[in-house]
C-alpha cells in the first residue's frame, strides 16, 4: 500500500489535548466561575488564562494543576477579579473527563492498523492515562509532561520523545492542532513530516511545512489508506 509520505514512518506521534481530546478548558472555567466571571470581561479573562498557561509551560516543570492555578491567579490579578484556589482545583478535576472530537476514535484505529501510534501530551501522568483511554484506540506509548519533566513547546520535550522512541526526526510523522505548542518546535528540530489538524483556534502557519487537514478522517488518507465506504 502506497504511503503519501516518502517512507513509512516508524511512529505517528500525536498531541492529545485539543488535537484528539476536545480540550474544553474555557467552558470548564466559565462553568466553575459562573456569575463571578462578569460577561464584560469573560473573553479577556479566558484569553489571558490561555496566554498565561503557555507562559507557565516555558519555565521549570510544575504539575498541570499548578499551571491552571497560576494562570487563573495571574489573569484574575490582571483583570481585578477575585481568585480562589478552589476554583482552579475544580477546573483541573474536570480535565480528565473530556472525550475525543467526533471521528477521532475511528481514524486512530484505522491508522493503527498500519503504523504504531504515540501520544506526547502536556498532561500529568495519571490524567494522560485517563484521557488516552477515553480515545479508545491502541497507543504503543503515552508520554506525559510529568514523565518528561517539562512541557511542550520546549524543545527538550521533543528531544525526550526522540530518545524514548529511539528515532530520528525523519522517522516520525507528528500530528497536532497547535502550531504554537507543537508544530513550530517540531519544525525547528527537523521533523519534516507534520500534519496540522486545523480546529480553528490557532492561525494557519503554512510556512512550517505541514499537511493541513480540517477533518481527522482525512488523516488515514494521507497514509495511503482508502476512505471508508459511505454507510
Amino acid at each position: 500500500m502506497a504511503f503519501e509520505f516518502e517512507t513509512k514512518p516508524k511512529f505517528v506521534t500525536f498531541d492529545m489535548n485539543g488535537t484528539l481530546i476536545k480540550f474544553a478548558i474555557a467552558d470548564a472555567t466559565r462553568a466553575v466561575l459562573g456569575d463571578r466571571l462578569p460577561a464584560e470581561v469573560a473573553d479577556a479573562y479566558l484569553q489571558a488564562t490561555k496566554a498565561y498557561r503557555i507562559d507557565e509551560c516555558m519555565g521549570e516543570y510544575k504539575p498541570f494543576r499548578q499551571i491552571i492555578a497560576n494562570s487563573m491567579e495571574r489573569a484574575s490579578r490582571r483583570l481585578g477579579l477575585e481568585y480562589r484556589e478552589a476554583d482552579a482545583q475544580a477546573v483541573y478535576e474536570i480535565v480528565p473527563t473530556w472525550g475525543p472530537y467526533p471521528g477521532v476514535t475511528e481514524a486512530l484505529n484505522r491508522l493503527a492498523e498500519e503504523v504504531p501510534l504515540v501520544i506526547i501530551t502536556n498532561s500529568d501522568t495519571a490524567d494522560a492515562a485517563r484521557l488516552s483511554a477515553n480515545l479508545k484506540a491502541p497507543f504503543d506509548v503515552v508520554i506525559s509532561a510529568e514523565e518528561m519533566g517539562m512541557y511542550k513547546p520546549r524543545l527538550g520535550a521533543f528531544e525526550y520523545m526522540f530518545d524514548k522512541l529511539g528515532v530520528t526526526p525523519d522517522e516520525i510523522v507528528h500530528v497536532s492542532a497547535s502550531p504554537m505548542y507543537d508544530l513550530r518546535s517540531a519544525s525547528i528540530l527537523g521533523i519534516k513530516n507534520k500534519v496540522y489538524v486545523d480546529r480553528g483556534f490557532e492561525q494557519d502557519e503554512h510556512w512550517l511545512g505541514y499537511e493541513r487537514i480540517t477533518d481527522i478522517a482525512e488523516l488515514p488518507v494521507l497514509f495511503g489508506l482508502p476512505r471508508p465506504a459511505a454507510s
